[in-house]
């Protein structure tokens, strides 16, 4: 089996939870003396992750020093998911380990295992809680973009718009996720300094369809909503979907963060007025480049930056 052909066998497997029990097989068979890599993400149902496995896939071919296996969960708050896939790639005997956790606590007892098991472990797009690496004592490299500085981003294009007074609703990320409550505070900035009304804010838990029906809930609730901050694009697509069954497109206005394909016709026709690109495919990438220098015997801690980016219709080219 040449490369090319197993790395879209392990990208296969990812999509259809298969790996990596599967992708692994092929590994060891394919593998020879180059060293496995596991890419553990979140939902595969969002475009977000998606992205992020294409260009890591890719990178990896271009690479070829390295085998990956791509490894995604069925939901965003599947978190028992990708404990056990975690679990998984320690007794497969991976040599790195690259996460986006789905919950910023949870997965950290699971990596100190796999840190002890002697596996190099890169920390991407989802920050592990810092006062629970120091109880478990230990500093994982975090490979990420600053959430909070891209959410305020986000957010003053919808003050701007609406203007002191405007009243506003947050539709959160995982309450355990950093970048979800990175984000809210990135909000909160926002509506401090553009001086917004804040009337509600609840968790879609990243989910279209939970926001959906939490931003219906909303509206029923607070019929005087201008506008709506929305912690990632999945999230806004319900939120969208909600506002045009409510028969109000384009009354209340929306920001978003991730910069997902399916966000930008809404871009363009002014349902979404911003969202905020945090380049997922070299994110992994990075993940990925991080992580082998790990296995070639460098030590990495602390916060590696990567860039955000502003999206509106008049910055998409």
């Amino acid at each position: 089996m040449d490369r090319r052909t197993f790395l879209a066998v392990c990208a296969a497997a990812g999509s259809a939870g298969l790996a990596p029990r599967m992708a692994f097989a092929q590994a060891t068979a394919a593998g020879g003396r180059k060293p496995v890599v596991g890419l553990v993400m979140k939902s595969l149902a969002n475009e977000f992750f998606k992205d992020m496995q294409e260009g890591a896939v890719k990178h990896a071919q271009e690479r070829g020093d390295l085998v990956l296996i791509p490894v995604g969960i069925q939901s965003e708050t599947d978190i028992d998911g990708q404990i056990a896939a975690v679990e998984n790639l320690i007794t497969r005997k991976v040599d790195a380990i690259v996460i986006a956790p789905a919950d910023s606590r949870a997965l950290l007892s699971p990596i100190v295992r796999a840190i002890k098991a002697g596996i190099k472990v890169i920390n991407i797009d989802v920050a592990f809680d810092p006062a629970s690496m120091k109880k478990h004592h230990v500093d994982i490299a975090f490979v990420g973009p600053d959430n909070r500085a891209g959410a305020k981003l986000s957010g003053d294009v919808l003050a701007k718009a609406l203007g002191r007074g405007g009243k506003v609703v947050i539709i959160e990320g995982n309450p355990g996720a950093e970048n979800g409550v990175q984000r809210k505070l990135g909000f909160m900035d926002a509506i401090t300094a553009g001086g917004l009304t804040l009337v509600d804010s609840r968790t879609g838990h990243w989910e279209t369809e939970e926001a959906n029906t939490v931003f219906t809930n909303m509206l029923t609730a607070h019929h005087d909503i201008q506008g709506v901050m929305a912690a990632n694009d999945s999230m806004a697509l319900g939120v969208v979907k909600a506002i045009d069954a409510a028969g109000k497109p384009g009354a209340i206005k929306v920001v978003s963060f991730d910069n997902i394909p399916a966000i930008q016709p809404l871009l363009k026709d002014g349902k979404v007025l911003a969202t905020v690109d945090q380049f997922g495919a070299q994110l992994a990438a990075m993940g990925i480049d991080n992580a082998m220098k790990e296995i070639a015997g460098a030590t990495l801690t602390g916060w590696i930056k990567t860039p955000v980016k502003l999206v509106t219709a008049q910055t998409m080219g």
